[in-house]
């Protein structure tokens, strides 16, 4: 084989699959943490969930980047396993808008679309408009990768080894086996079927084989869903399985039509003398007609892959751990999935939920402490707030890796919020050990606080849990939310200054030791900080959503 030949379609391929990543990653870019709350509200059925998957497969020329997406979303419980049934099905129908593309020839426009794109990125200034710009230089670069492929398999048409090769895919197996391989190799059915395009323009192979490929290159589209499963929950498992039920039912199916009936002989008649054509029609009738079998079974689909992967009681996980937050190989890189931003960014709240709520349980149990003069809950608290450090750091870090590369505006705010509501966080906590620490010195000078000063230190355990449960709830109304916050902040200073000016008329009248009135005050003074840092977590979620909603 001449070498030009294997550098062409190599550089093809790149071209084809760079265009491909770029596309994603302007989506990526313009959308970002609004691509979960498009899903929400456009999976409320199945017909809507098939076009929302269609739509944003047929932006992105990649179903596999699609399903990875609804793999990560299902693993975060942003999405049910129900509701991914239909993103997968409209994923399938949306991949072959790029061999339909293919075959009326779009690639004449390919110059056009890139020279477009690039002149949007670099003499706009606006940063919407250059996601924008990087999709439509994406889709120029593909086409034109596209055009190098096909123009350097031309010369493979008179080379009889390679033609004897493409002739025994006539036997269905074989040509499922390799379309299934090549595709799982390269990871894209869109580039894969271009090149099978490429070689039926050459007259290579015919479309009685064409299609047993075609049909292969369905499963093979699924590897790459099956990869991103790896470490995730069973429900996200159960997504890839869901995937790979849906083209091996719809090759099985395919596959028998073509061998008992006329079916390929009518897709040639419609348009013959196009074998591009006839693939591209072949891949759309194979997804669409496979899906509108399968769409009323979505619930049994979901019930065999559940049965495949049965439900089993997960083990407890040993020691210190993230419980949401799944860090993802990719975030080190360059680049990162279709959707990551929304899948991280749900993580990130989730796990500083789980972080609030140890710091709530170390203050409960700090003034508890300090009321029953209990100085043995002191380790317990030392060890939750060891907890709250690891936290602070894994977070600290995941945002740190993550943050170099996001380059949506809302998300990279959002990202900067979470990073500062989690050093609030650990201070709190840091208070909490703080308070709890007293009940030592209590116990060893049996100091005791007068029954005003204990009404006192309940009271401010009362305002210290309400604020810290308000934290925790999740309000549409964010002014109404932040306000109540405020007013509790604003309590509990002025509950500071009323209790100094007590302790001091308690000291006046010798109601108070000397000993007692110093940790009294460290009391206060810790009782003030977390008002402080929770009205500061609670102003940054309320950016988050203010920031989200000017978008």
């Amino acid at each position: 084989m001449d070498v030009s030949i294997l550098l062409g379609l190599l550089g093809g391929l790149a071209l084809f699959l760079y265009g491909m990543q770029m596309m994603s990653s302007g989506l990526e870019a313009a959308a970002g943490n609004r691509m979960k709350r498009i899903l929400e509200k456009l999976t409320s059925n199945r017909i809507l969930g098939v076009l929302v998957g269609a739509g944003i497969t047929a932006v992105i020329q990649s179903s596999s980047a699609t399903t990875v997406m609804m793999v990560g979303f299902v693993n975060s419980g942003m999405m049910t396993l129900r509701q991914a049934v239909w993103i997968i099905m409209g994923a399938n129908i949306g991949t072959t808008i790029t061999g339909q593309l293919i075959a009326l020839d779009v690639g004449l426009l390919a110059p056009l679309f890139a020279f477009v794109g690039v002149a949007m990125i670099v003499f706009l200034k606006k940063p919407q408009l250059h996601h924008y710009g990087s999709i439509l230089a994406g889709l120029g670069v593909l086409f034109i990768g596209m055009d190098m492929m096909g123009a350097s398999m031309e010369p493979l048409a008179e080379w009889p080894a390679f033609v004897n090769l493409l002739s025994s895919f006539s036997n269905p197996l074989l040509g499922i086996a390799a379309g299934a391989l090549f595709t799982a190799i390269i990871q894209s059915s869109s580039a894969s079927v271009g090149i099978l395009q490429a070689l039926a323009i050459s007259g290579v192979i015919g479309l009685d084989s064409a299609v047993y490929v075609l049909f292969g290159q369905n499963i093979g589209t699924c590897i790459t869903a099956v990869l991103a499963s790896v470490g995730t929950s069973r429900n996200a498992k159960r997504t890839t399985i869901i995937h790979l039920m849906f083209n091996i039912f719809g090759t099985i199916l395919f596959t028998i039509l073509c061998m008992t009936t006329p079916l390929t002989g009518l897709i040639q008649s419609l348009t013959p003398g196009q074998p591009d054509s006839q693939i591209a029609n072949m891949h759309t009738l194979f997804n669409i007609v496979t899906t509108i079998i399968l769409l009323p079974a979505g619930g049994l689909l979901v019930k065999i892959a559940m049965r495949i992967l049965p439900e089993k009681k997960e083990a407890e996980a040993e020691g210190m751990h993230l419980q949401y937050l799944v860090p993802n190989p990719n975030m080190t890189k360059q680049e990162h999935p279709i959707g990551f931003s929304a899948m991280y960014i749900t993580q990130l709240s989730q796990e500083l939920n789980r972080m609030l709520h140890m710091a709530g349980q170390n203050v409960e149990t700090a003034f508890q402490a300090v009321l029953d003069r209990d100085p043995k809950r002191l380790e317990g608290a030392e060890d939750t707030e060891e907890y709250i450090d690891y936290l602070n750091k894994e977070i600290s870090q995941y945002i740190s890796n993550v943050i170099v590369n996001e380059t949506n505006e809302e998300d990279s705010t959002a990202v900067s919020a979470y990073f500062r509501i989690s050093g609030n966080i650990e201070r709190i906590g840091d208070h909490a050990v703080n308070i709890c620490e007293y009940t030592q010195i209590m116990k060893e000078k049996d100091i005791r606080f007068s029954e005003e000063a204990r009404r006192e230190l309940r009271t401010m355990k009362s305002v210290c849990m309400e604020v810290i449960s308000l934290l925790e709830q999740e309000s549409i109304q964010k002014e109404e939310w932040l306000g109540r916050v405020s007013e509790l902040e604003q309590s509990i200073d002025d509950l500071t200054e009323e209790y100094r000016e007590k302790q001091l008329e308690r000291m006046k009248s010798g109601a108070c030791s000397d000993e007692a009135c110093i940790i009294f005050s460290e009391l206060l003074t810790d009782f003030e900080r977390i008002g402080d840092h929770a009205l500061n977590i609670a102003q940054e979620r309320a950016s988050i959503s203010v920031e989200s909603a000017s978008h």
